[in-house]
């Protein structure tokens, strides 16, 4: 497999592609003003302590000051005691006692600022790597919980054994699960570059300082994107490009050397069409070479993804069609839920096959497929019904929520009432308006297609309305008005 990371870079929006074998398979935005707060660490200064809500506003050179409450102030545990324990004791502790005005204080940010409320934090810093989370203020080793339990203790002995007597405290996050001692040996060492970066900082720096941020998705390339497959990583920026290079000289030094700065006239992800592919993937419909063809549907719950063989009549039966159909879908899937990012729970509805050796090749094309993806996935058989259930972890917003909006006129709804359906609310508004009020006229504001409707084949109707109310009907054409949108006029 040969893999390609494209950079197109703009002040206002960074767009990474990963692209494998010269298909797009991934695509990652990352937008300046979208950008949170969550995980910075400040060096901040107390401004006031409020005993009677038990916290303290912080100045860390934001806006608005920072909220620190009593619960957020890190005390370490006592040898064999718990760290929920520990913060237990530490609420009964006054915060009048724990920081005064004036004092400078090493803090993160663990909520951004929401309207009127500036940014919630916490003395516990945290620093997060790719498979490892680090507690420089703690010894503790620990383990996600949604790793099973019957493999959390040789994980937990693994990393006892990497982090050495240098101490700290990790976390191996689900996504480290299946990492090689080598990868988490990384990982502990750029998480301690990292902290010791903080210190540093903290000791030259004044107070209301930023001393770290949260990756960029610019470096998360370097640290998470970049493989052993990945041959280049084009950037079309030349600042970028050598804020990439220095970036990964000092942590990541083998992904750095990948690093190439993209000089040609082209757009970068012109090379690729991938804006054509961004395009697709965000429609309903997509289409198999074959003439096959799925349609994904994304709700709130699941996403589900419907299998059809469309114009596809080329092999020698119909069984090795619909088998031909569904290999051939089970790739196109596994891509999908990668460019698209899709998460949770998927259903997929193959075409019905008789044969099972047949559903059997049709599973492992598919898990064969996902394991390519490095967003966890879980692929069931199938069910009683025929169908395949899937999970994939949410590690971000799907590409659909992070460039789309629902639609102003159908609210997401994907359809709307037809224009007789609109014009037969309107009539049955006139007749309980006319039971209430008794204006001299009244006014129909709606749009062009309903208004024609009332003027062409509606329109004896509308007479006879009128008629019976004893109020002349009035029509204004409003095209700004969607078609499911009117407003009765009482004049």
């Amino acid at each position: 497999m040969q893999e390609d990371i494209l950079i197109n870079w703009s002040p206002q929006e960074t767009r990474v592609a990963v692209v494998e074998n010269g298909v797009l398979q991934e695509l990652h935005v990352e937008r300046t003003l979208e950008r949170g707060l969550v995980g910075n660490v400040y060096l901040g200064k107390v401004a006031r302590v409020l005993p009677g809500m038990q916290s303290a506003f912080i100045d860390i050179g934001l806006e608005r000051a920072a909220f620190l409450h009593v619960a957020d102030v890190w005390h370490p545990p006592a040898e064999g005691e718990t760290i929920s324990a520990a913060r237990n004791a530490a609420t009964q502790i006054p915060i009048e006692k724990q920081v005064f005005e004036g004092q400078s204080l090493m803090v993160q940010v663990i909520k951004d600022p929401i309207g009127t409320k500036g940014a919630r934090l916490s003395t516990q810093i945290s620093i997060a790597g790719r498979m490892l989370v680090f507690l420089p203020q703690d010894d503790h080793l620990g383990v996600s919980q949604k790793i099973p339990p019957e493999q959390r203790d040789e994980l937990r002995r693994r990393l006892e054994t990497l982090v050495g007597a240098q101490g700290g405290g990790f976390i191996l996050r689900t996504n480290g699960e299946e990492a090689t001692d080598q990868e988490l040996a990384d990982d502990i060492a750029y998480l301690r570059k990292a902290w010791a970066r903080i210190r540093q900082a903290a000791s030259k720096l004044p107070a209301t300082s930023l001393l770290h941020q949260d990756l960029s998705l610019l470096q998360r390339v370097l640290r998470d994107l970049t493989t052993e497959f990945t041959q280049f990583i084009k950037v079309d920026s030349l600042e970028q490009f050598g804020v990439m290079k220095a970036f990964g000289q000092e942590f990541m030094p083998a992904a750095a050397q990948k690093l190439v700065h993209y000089r040609g006239e082209r757009p970068i992800f012109d090379l690729y069409a991938i804006d054509e592919e961004i395009a697709k993937a965000l429609g309903r419909r997509v289409e198999l070479k074959s003439g096959g063809y799925l349609m994904v549907d994304q709700t709130e719950a699941l996403t589900t993804v419907d299998v059809n063989t469309g114009g596809f009549v080329g092999a020698r039966n119909f069984d090795d069609t619909i088998f031909k159909t569904n290999l051939e879908a089970a790739q196109a899937i596994a891509r999908q839920l990668r460019l698209r990012n899709l998460g949770g729970i998927i259903i997929v509805d193959f075409i019905d096959m008789a044969p099972e050796e047949h559903r059997e090749a049709v599973l492992a094309e598919i898990r064969k497929q996902l394991a390519r993806d490095r967003v966890k996935t879980m692929c069931g058989g199938f069910s009683q019904l025929g169908l395949v259930e899937m999970t994939r972890k949410r590690t971000r917003e799907s590409l659909a929520h992070m460039l789309c909006e629902p639609c102003p006129v159908c609210e997401g709804k994907g359809i709307v009432k037809t224009a007789r359906s609109v014009a037969y609310d309107i009539f049955r508004e006139i007749l309980r308006e006319a039971r209430q009020f008794n204006p001299r006229e009244f006014r129909v504001v709606a749009s062009p297609k309903v208004i024609e409707l009332f003027l062409d084949e509606e329109s004896q109707h509308l007479a006879g309305l009128s008629e019976f109310i004893g109020k002349p009907v009035s029509l204004q054409s409003e095209s700004a008005m969607g078609q499911e949108q009117y407003d009765i006029v009482l004049l």
